[in-house]
């Protein structure tokens, strides 16, 4: 009863803020993502154990990502008929906590391994789902690619459905590692008690229609100019919650006017952040290097990642 998975993070393009059910993690509204390579988590799960066990990096998870690591669990276990608890292992091979979406890697990975370990044979979007109640980004991150998570449905198929895109190849996220703890589940609390929240609500559905257009264009300048804008309209309403959060950092500061800069050189360049200071640099690969070597030479880390696939088992475990 044991099995091993690997996930994608996702660099969210029209993110989703607040949460409509928060019993079963269903976000306000819908969103649309990018997973990227090869940054990834790989999970090992083994049930048989007395109790939950669940260990990030070496290091045990925090109470609050434990609680969310059983949630995971017990529905599986609830399905597949088992009662005994689970030794779960995971690694990654990026900074996580940073604004890299180590939670949709981490809970997707959760999700396919901790089926195969329980005997289930569950389909992609049983699989989503499953990935939600951890977190629900990790449903995108179990769809992989470019995809969109449907979340004006009952929460049973609140799940990621995949977007074709003509420039999956062509596609490539240079990431400004900016290392500022973020606080991802205090943003969602707070997002609906600031005042800019129903302006995003009315704001957000037909940005969610002119990304997927763009993505299935192949329109590049289109997609990841909107992800930019809806970067800084996450921010607006972050900053204005009761308490006043401001996740940027000068760094992130100086990146963004960085995607500028390059675009008035006739670099093809957006920037993009989700809750926390650490930013992408989207470009073509074309142009990645160029942008890489101008992030460092304001003495931030780079990264030049790709667009990753769908979450799948794997045959390696971590114990």
């Amino acid at each position: 009863m044991k099995a091993s998975a690997r996930a994608h993070p996702i660099q969210g393009l029209i993110k989703y803020h607040g949460l409509r059910d928060e019993a079963r993690n269903v976000p306000s509204h819908d969103s649309i993502s990018m997973c990227t390579a090869p940054s990834k988590t790989e999970t090992t799960i083994e049930f048989g154990h007395g109790e939950d066990v669940c260990l990030v990096d070496g290091e045990p998870i925090d109470p609050e990502g434990y609680d969310r690591v059983t949630t995971v669990l017990d529905r599986v276990r609830r399905r597949a008929g088992i009662e005994e608890g689970a030794r779960v292992e995971s690694r990654n091979t990026f900074e996580s906590n940073v604004g890299l979406g180590a939670s949709a890697s981490g809970f997707a990975a959760l999700a396919v391994a901790a089926a195969e370990a329980a005997g289930l044979s569950l389909t992609p979007r049983e699989l989503s789902a499953l990935a939600r109640r951890g977190s629900p980004s990790a449903a995108r991150s179990v769809a992989g690619g470019f995809s969109r998570l449907r979340a004006d449905r009952p929460a049973e198929r609140c799940v990621a459905e995949r977007i074709d895109t003509p420039f999956d190849s062509e596609v490539r996220a240079v990431v400004g590692v900016v290392p500022s703890i973020k606080h991802t589940t205090r943003a969602h609390e707070e997002a609906p008690a600031s005042k800019l929240f129903d302006g995003r609500l009315a704001y957000v559905h037909d940005a969610l229609g002119r990304m997927e257009g763009a993505l299935r264009d192949g329109d590049f300048e289109t997609a990841f100019g909107l992800a930019e804008r809806d970067s800084l309209h996450l921010l607006a309403v972050t900053m204005t919650g009761p308490d006043a959060w401001f996740y940027w950092r000068p760094e992130t500061v100086r990146l963004k006017e960085l995607a500028s800069t390059l675009r008035s050189e006739g670099v093809p360049v957006y920037f993009s952040s989700d809750t926390g200071a650490t930013a992408y640099l989207n470009t073509t690969v074309e142009h990645a290097d160029r942008v890489a070597d101008r992030i460092e030479s304001l003495g931030i880390d780079s990264r030049i990642w790709s667009v990753g696939g769908p979450a799948t088992p794997i045959k390696s475990h971590l114990f």
